[in-house]
């Protein structure tokens, strides 16, 4: 049965501003705002100054409104704001992905108690319909693994990187030139704002509740015009990742960190702000989900998603949450991962179990080489600003056998590198010199 909505809205930027207007335009979706909660009644408006407030009690306290939808940017406020929303019976829509990701216990928990639905699309790559496809359609036991572009920012950065030849500095204030990037790109740039997505994701995918803080993850920053030369040269692609892969026992591992992708990998092709999921199955192999991750309409596209699904009391079940059997996280395998450098000594070769291809020239040293995750995360050399880490396509390794195959790699490993420089480099380190 549908249900007429009135809504409380809080906060009227970009993407509140973008609901208002595309309301105006659906009378069909019989929704309504009411009232709008803002921080400074003092800016011009461009619609009627009687819809605003700054007293959050005025859209809490109004028993009409049975809809609150959170935009605001501050995490700890948007926090107190749905809690009371749903402790007073109202539904909630939040578009808050930073609040989502460090709060979903309390969150859940207060669903439980109030029995109110709590919906939150907008939350993770905007437009493209990922948690309500997570949610409703892929079983755990099927589910082996999801990875995705979700943060338009960065990959616009990759994009200018690659394409352009610009150094990272260079594209980075491009995308601020051309509204891709905030003036403080810190959440963006650093995977802060990916690995909240992540942690989202991880629920809904797998049942599993995590803190951001638990997930290893490292953003685009540190990466060097170099690396982006060696992709060109092998065919490939550098893209921020965001994954969840289903390991043979059962468990799940989870990291954001850039990678090398292949030209048949879907990911290869998405370009600029767009964002894009690939969901990996067992008997449906690969799905992929592609669409603008930011921006008024898209964001608002998601929100008003929500917002329909509402008129028809939709809420999420959370049965893989509720699952007794839901997977664990691991941090027991192992991941391939370039790395480059300006000297052997930024990087400590003992944390690998075995080196599969080393180069040095003039410019810039790198190596290819399978580390324990647990050794890649507890690496003080990861966020050196000159050592750049990236993920090669085939990144997880889930077991070894590491006497033989460290052996038989190093002897590969020496014997690529004469091939390719030819010469004696004489600051080659020693586990390097001695095979």
């Amino acid at each position: 049965m549908e249900k007429k909505l009135v809504i409380g809205l809080f906060g009227f930027g970009t993407v509140g501003e973008g609901i208002y207007h595309i309301l105006q335009q659906t009378p069909s979706l019989q929704a309504g705002i009411k009232k709008i909660c803002i921080r400074n009644a003092a800016k011009s408006r461009s619609i009627d100054a009687a819809l605003f407030t700054t007293d959050y009690e005025v859209l809490l306290g109004d028993p009409e409104i049975n809809l609150i939808v959170e935009l605001i940017d501050d995490a700890a406020e948007a926090l107190k704001i749905v809690t009371a929303a749903m402790q007073r019976g109202k539904a909630v829509v939040s578009a808050n992905k930073k609040m989502i990701a460090e709060n979903l216990p309390q969150l859940l928990q207060l669903q439980q108690q109030s029995k109110m639905p709590f919906l939150y699309e907008a939350s993770v790559c905007a437009s493209i319909p990922v948690i309500r496809n997570l949610e409703e359609y892929y079983d755990n036991d099927f589910l082996k693994s999801v990875c995705g572009i979700v943060n338009g920012s960065t990959n616009f950065i990759l994009t200018k990187m690659e394409e352009e030849g610009l150094d990272y500095s260079k594209a980075l204030q491009l995308a601020q030139q051309q509204g891709f990037a905030e003036s403080n790109p810190a959440l963006d740039v650093r995977g802060i704002d990916a690995v909240n997505k992540l942690t989202i994701l991880l629920l809904h995918a797998y049942g599993i509740v995590a803190r951001p803080q638990q997930l290893l993850h490292l953003g685009i920053t540190q990466l060097h015009p170099y690396d982006a030369a060696r992709a060109g040269e092998k065919g490939l692609k550098i893209k921020l990742t965001a994954q969840a892969v289903k390991l043979t026992n059962g468990t799940v591992a989870a990291f954001v960190l850039p990678q090398y992708v292949r030209n048949e990998s879907q990911l290869y092709g998405v370009r600029n702000e767009f964002n894009a999921v690939v969901l990996q199955t067992t008997f449906a192999d690969k799905q992929f989900l592609y669409g603008k991750g930011a921006g008024r309409y898209p964001t608002a596209s998601a929100v008003l998603s929500d917002v329909s699904a509402l008129r028809y009391q939709y809420r999420y079940e959370y049965r893989k949450w509720n699952n007794e059997t839901k997977p664990t996280l691991t941090e027991d395998f192992y991941l391939r991962v370039y790395v480059s450098f300006n000297v052997w000594n930024e990087v400590e070769l003992k944390d690998f179990e075995w080196v599969e291809e080393f180069f040095s020239d003039d410019v810039r040293q790198y190596l290819v080489g399978v580390i324990p995750f647990t050794k890649l995360k507890a690496a003080t050399w990861l966020h050196k600003p000159s050592v750049s880490v990236i993920l090669c396509p085939d990144a997880v390794v889930e077991d070894i056998s590491a006497r033989q195959i460290r052996k038989k790699s190093l002897e590969l490993a020496g014997s690529h590198f004469m091939e390719k420089t030819n010469k004696t480099v004489h600051n080659l380190p020693q586990e390097l010199v001695h095979l």
